[in-house]
């Protein structure tokens, strides 16, 4: 499948990527490598992953990343309610032959990393805001993804059936070791310029109307040029249009009001809601093109 081919069918799944992103998923497959991305909150990182789930027809298996996870809850637990009751059940025998019977696949918790190795079709895993994880855990994922495999002391070491297609995502919060960089192929998501918004917008609102989509886009083009706290993704791009169409409206230069009370999809802080005024708003949209 070369980056053309994927570019149309991410396109048939509601995501419409650049040539940038297609080529850097078309090396992914050629190279079977994961793959990292990073940009701002909002660009829509996570909604790549989801997208290269459909275009194979593959599961996704997500791992969300956050200060303080440990390899347990990435990898795998033990079912200790059930290995309690299993010990009562069988009180009197031979211990080491409870201690065989309750270390088994029959009390193993698969948690993400394990069960993306373990699949008999190779799945999608999605690392999720992998720079919230400390060092540690970062250091254990490389070698994870070096060899995909892991030990289970009681079990020994197990072998990934099939290696998924990883992509990794990170918002910047913390630099990356250098190492899990060597390892991954690398792209930065940008928010998305005019016309591939307004196709995106196109392609996740079925019957919207063409130019009220691209009004759309440019405005909200404006407004991350301002000084807010926290830029309007992709997802609030979406909500907005979706309800500008539900209201029934088909330009935004002809409803100035309408077009400031609906503001509230885009603006998610108080600080951003009070930078963003009428009058702002007014000027901004004046800019807009029919």
């Amino acid at each position: 499948m070369d980056r053309d081919t994927i570019a149309s069918r991410l396109a048939g799944t509601g995501y419409v990527a650049d040539r940038d992103l297609s080529t850097a998923l078309w090396l992914m497959d050629f190279l079977k490598r994961p793959l990292l991305l990073e940009g701002e909150a909002g660009v829509g990182k996570t909604e790549v992953a989801k997208a290269l789930s459909a275009l194979h027809g593959a599961e996704l298996i997500r791992l969300q990343c956050y200060e303080g996870l440990d390899q347990n809850s990435a990898l795998y637990e033990w079912n200790y309610q059930r290995q309690l009751l299993a010990i009562k059940a069988h009180e009197g025998e031979d211990p080491e032959a409870v201690e065989d019977r309750i270390f088994s696949e029959k009390y193993l918790l698969e948690r993400p990393l394990l069960a993306a190795i373990r699949r008999l079709d190779p799945p999608v895993l999605l690392i999720d805001e992998v720079d919230r994880a400390d060092e540690e855990f970062e250091a254990f994922l490389l070698e994870l993804l070096s060899d995909f495999q892991v030990s289970i002391p009681e079990l020994g070491t197990i072998t990934a059936t099939s290696i998924p297609r990883v992509v990794l995502t990170s918002n910047g919060t913390r630099e990356l070791s250098d190492a899990l960089r060597r390892r991954c192929l690398y792209h930065y998501l940008d928010f998305p310029d005019v016309d591939r918004e307004a196709r995106i917008i196109l392609a996740r609102i079925p019957g919207i109307d063409t130019a009220l989509a691209l009004q759309v886009a440019r405005m909200v083009g404006a407004i991350r040029k301002e000084d807010l706290r926290k830029v309007p993704g992709v997802a609030e791009t979406l909500d907005w249009a979706a309800t500008l169409a539900g209201l029934g409206v088909a330009d935004l230069r002809q409803e100035p009001e309408m077009v400031h009370d609906t503001l509230i999809c885009l603006l998610k802080t108080q600080e951003d809601r009070a930078a963003m005024p009428r009058m702002v708003s007014d000027r901004l949209l004046a800019k807009v093109e029919g």
